[in-house]
């Protein structure tokens, strides 16, 4: 990241720092259910506060409609378990630009930490608006980002105030960079990936470019079917993407040509309908029966998977292997998640979304070496994408 100011680099004793952080939390009833992304924030929070910094911290929160405030969206629950976790003045800004977070900010001093409200409650947020890009930056006088989840995005808050401030990378973005580049640049061999989730088309670029590092490619999810199809194997009910179907099949020849194993289901697990309660048998996938759908891989795979998860020094993980939020569909990711868990001896790095999830869940996370805060930004930095949040800061 030798392109990129840290903010470790910047003078901040007094001054006004606007942090983009990553507070898009679960919240139910008005409290926080999972805290992780606000813990992940705190080092940078700290050592701002810590230098006598008037720290400023925006983000979104979920999906509102961009006309003004929307109490289900509001970030006050994350404001107030941000104050239970950080030993200094935490005050709240009913807006975000407007008349409440102006006077908030002449309020604020050193060491002290403002939450502005929901970035998204104003629609040109998202569209990187020149105007509310520079509302935000009037509102300080350095600007940091620590918000990876949201740096593939190019909004007023992560790529348009980096242009108008000092821009610097936080923490927890430096740490984000520097772990998956360094997988994907010098990654430790054997180099084992792991994909998985519902659609080839959404991870095509992925595996192209991980074809040409990673030493075995493991393929689950929905989008396995997709691949078999392309081996000419019937499918039955099961997920497909027939579009997808010839370019499955040139991603395995080039696999093939690169030395570069693709481990595909030998069984899988196959229910008559999408549900808890579905009638469930376990079939090779050359007897896929044509009215069954596969929901999870079958216990023959998970072991095949977990063996070649076992003998990675890397390891990568991102996307399920099954529906596993239904208890009869989650053998195959909890054995996933559970040989990476295992496995002391490798570099054990899951790149966000329901992987993280899947961690959580069967109560693994805290045995895996990393785990990023952003399936969408660790996935266009896997394909080899620039990130806006990323570039701005150069």
């Amino acid at each position: 990241m030798a392109d990129i100011k840290l903010v470790e680099q910047a003078d901040v004793a007094g001054k006004r720092v606007l942090v983009r952080v990553d507070f898009n939390v679960p919240i139910a009833d008005g409290v926080v259910t999972d805290d992780t992304r606000i813990r992940r924030a705190l080092p940078t929070i700290a050592y701002l506060v810590g230098k006598g910094a008037k720290v400023i911290l925006m983000s979104h929160l979920g999906r509102p409609s961009g006309t003004g405030y929307e109490e289900k969206f509001s970030i006050k629950p994350a404001a107030d378990r941000l104050a239970a976790l950080v030993d200094a003045p935490v005050a709240f800004a009913g807006d975000t630009i407007g008349p409440k977070a102006k006077e908030a900010v002449q309020n604020l001093a050193g060491g002290q930490i403002l939450v502005l409200e929901n970035l998204r409650f104003d629609k040109r947020e998202k569209k990187n608006d020149p105007g509310f890009a520079r509302a935000l930056a009037d509102l300080a006088e350095i600007y940091v980002n620590d918000a990876f989840g949201t740096a593939h995005r190019a909004h007023a808050s992560t790529a348009g105030v980096a242009h108008l401030l000092p821009a610097y990378a936080g923490y927890l973005l430096q740490n984000e960079v520097a772990t998956l580049t360094g997988m994907l640049d010098d990654p430790k061999r054997p180099f084992v990936a792991i994909l998985g989730g519902s659609k080839v088309s959404d991870k095509v670029g992925v595996i192209d470019s991980l074809i040409d590092k990673a030493d075995t490619i493991i393929i689950g999810g929905g989008m396995c079917f997709t691949f078999l199809l392309a081996q000419g194997k019937a499918v039955g009910a099961s997920l497909k993407e027939e579009e997808w179907i010839d370019r499955a099949g040139e991603m395995l020849k080039k696999a093939d040509a690169a030395g570069c194993k693709i481990l595909l289901p030998s069984d899988v697990v196959v229910a008559d309908r999408f549900a808890e309660d579905a009638a469930v048998s376990t079939v090779p996938v050359d007897a896929i029966p044509a009215d069954m759908m596969g929901l999870d891989i079958g216990p023959e795979t998970a072991k095949a998977y977990a063996d070649a998860v076992a003998g990675g020094k890397t390891v990568f993980w991102n996307g399920p292997m099954g529906v596993f939020e239904m208890r009869p569909f989650e053998a195959g990711t909890k054995a996933v998640a559970e040989a990476m868990a295992a496995n002391a001896e490798g570099d054990t790095i899951i790149g966000g979304g329901d992987s993280v999830a899947a961690v959580n869940k069967f109560g693994l996370a805290d045995r895996m070496t990393f785990i990023s805060t952003g399936g969408g930004a660790s996935m266009e930095l896997v394909e080899g994408k620039a990130l806006p949040g990323v570039e701005a800061l150069k």
